[in-house]
């Protein structure tokens, strides 16, 4: 495999585009040799739709559209970032907050974390914002069993 692979797609800031950027992720992740029923590719889905959900719905109307950024360094990390126009940074919520909704990112760096990885937000020179998540590659990663437990 190549020392680097990357591959992007822009979308529009609509609700419809969440599953969208949700199955492109998976469709390039399994041509990179992650098997689509591994533990991690349910996690990485999941961290997609938060990412991408966060995109659509905190950006206010002022990011038209956003990109999703997949690049694999030497088959030892995997970066997912998700790029918007609009320049707020996400906010941190205190655990006591009693909301309905707001916890995206508490669920995307504690799921981050729990995969050995680590999550980042930058600006762009556009004056907006990139949410990154970086996590170790394991193509070979076990497929979850039915019983929920990882086979052997």
């Amino acid at each position: 495999m190549a020392d680097h692979q990357e591959a992007s797609v822009t979308l529009p800031s609509d609700p419809a585009s969440v599953s969208a950027a949700r199955t492109y992720v998976a469709n390039v992740l399994a041509e990179w040799g992650l098997p689509s029923d591994a533990e991690v590719a349910d996690t990485v889905r999941l961290i997609v739709s938060e990412l991408a959900t966060n995109a659509v719905q905190h950006t206010l109307g002022q990011s038209p559209t956003f990109t999703v950024d997949v690049a694999l360094e030497r088959d030892e990390h995997l970066r997912i970032g998700v790029t918007d126009s609009h320049p707020r940074f996400p906010k941190r919520l205190p655990a006591a907050v009693q909301q309905d909704n707001g916890r995206g990112m508490v669920i995307i760096r504690w799921l981050t974390a729990e995969h050995g990885g680590r999550l980042s937000v930058r600006p762009t020179r556009e004056g907006g914002k990139t949410v990154a998540i970086e996590l170790p590659w394991t193509p070979s990663a076990q497929p979850v069993t039915s019983t929920g437990q990882q086979g052997s």
